[in-house]
């Protein structure tokens, strides 16, 4: 049985005064959840938040990396200051990074590598937009972005590997998939992998769904086979909504 899990991406919102209020909070509501609960806050507030979970369940992890170790990168963050600020994974290839950011596949490669060097999990985000589901390339979409960032590594290396399927057409759009829809996909990218790493590998991996995710709809989603959590962006935002996915996802 594969562990649900439940990550927060933050974005670019929140203080260090709301995380340390919001992770105090919502701690005691963790005691006896079998979920996973991760958050990606932001960057300033990353060690803070690590600190303040230390001696719980919840994981924190960076929204972003660079492509290199270290260098004259300006504003950039590596993944060993991550590490050492306290993180346990780091969103890849989300695609406001890849539209808004222009992340390559050669760029989303190198993080992948990069993360696992500095002991990191990496949450690889992959999705398709509306257009290109219309024009029926939705695995073929989901195939390249799998095979260019996993490309040349093994299993082993890849063992805490966790993949979010996000439709581009639902981040952020109200719009959500359908159980059936993203149960689909989610079969997809558990056979792509399976053909590049294995089918133990495959069927041990941890696969999420993103993209306006809410209450009234996690439930459904994670009665499909294949949905093993989900991805949260705007719902993570609120205390009191995060906790409920929480519990929901809590079977």
């Amino acid at each position: 049985m594969r562990a649900t899990l439940i990550a927060g991406n933050w974005k670019m919102y929140k203080t260090i005064s709301d995380t340390l209020s919001f992770i105090k909070t919502l701690l005691p509501s963790l005691e006896g959840i079998k979920t996973r609960v991760w958050i990606a806050p932001p960057f300033t507030a990353l060690h803070s938040a690590a600190e303040a979970s230390r001696s719980s369940s919840l994981k924190i992890g960076g929204q972003n990396l660079h492509t290199q170790a270290e260098g004259a990168f300006t504003g950039e963050i590596s993944g060993r200051m991550l590490k050492e600020a306290g993180a346990s994974f780091v969103l890849i290839g989300h695609s406001e990074r890849r539209a808004q950011f222009h992340e390559s596949a050669s760029m989303i490669r190198s993080k992948v590598e990069r993360a696992l060097e500095a002991e990191l999990s990496p949450l690889l985000c992959i999705g398709e937009t509306a257009e290109q589901r219309e024009q029926g390339y939705t695995e073929k979409i989901l195939s390249a972005q799998i095979k260019e960032a996993l490309k040349d590594l093994d299993a082993e290396a890849l063992h805490n590997l966790v993949i979010a399927y996000e439709p581009v057409w639902a981040i952020g759009t109200g719009q959500t998939a359908t159980p059936s829809l993203a149960q689909e996909a989610h079969l997809w990218v558990r056979q792509i992998v399976a053909s590049l790493l294995g089918q133990e590998f495959a069927n041990k991996l941890t696969l999420l769904y993103g993209g306006s995710v809410k209450a009234d709809n996690l439930a459904a989603l994670l009665k499909e086979k294949d949905i093993d959590g989900a991805l949260v962006g705007g719902a993570a935002l609120q205390l009191e909504t995060f906790v409920q996915l929480v519990k929901l996802s809590n079977l």
